[in-house]
């Protein structure tokens, strides 16, 4: 595992090793760690938002039901069959 190291103002330094302390970190590193983990799970959701968007607003609405489905798994079938 690599090493970063950071400085921080005293009152961060206490308030992070108070956060270690009650969400019962085993150290800074583990609280460091969560943190960064947090954050990339929130940014991968947010790209996921964006894209689930860019979707929407892609082109026509269609409904997507039991028929479309029907649709759509014969229309594949059918290609694979071709494609022998």
């Amino acid at each position: 595992m690599s090493s970063i190291n950071i400085s921080l103002p005293e009152s961060m330094k206490v308030f992070v090793e108070e956060q270690v302390t009650q969400g019962g970190y085993g150290s800074v590193s583990e609280y460091l760690q969560d943190l960064i983990s947090q954050d990339q799970k929130r940014k991968t959701q947010e790209h996921i938002e964006d894209l689930l968007i860019t979707g929407l607003e892609s082109g026509e609405v269609i409904e997507v039901n039991d028929e479309w489905w029907e649709e759509k798994r014969t229309h594949l079938i059918n290609q694979i069959h071709e494609d022998k």
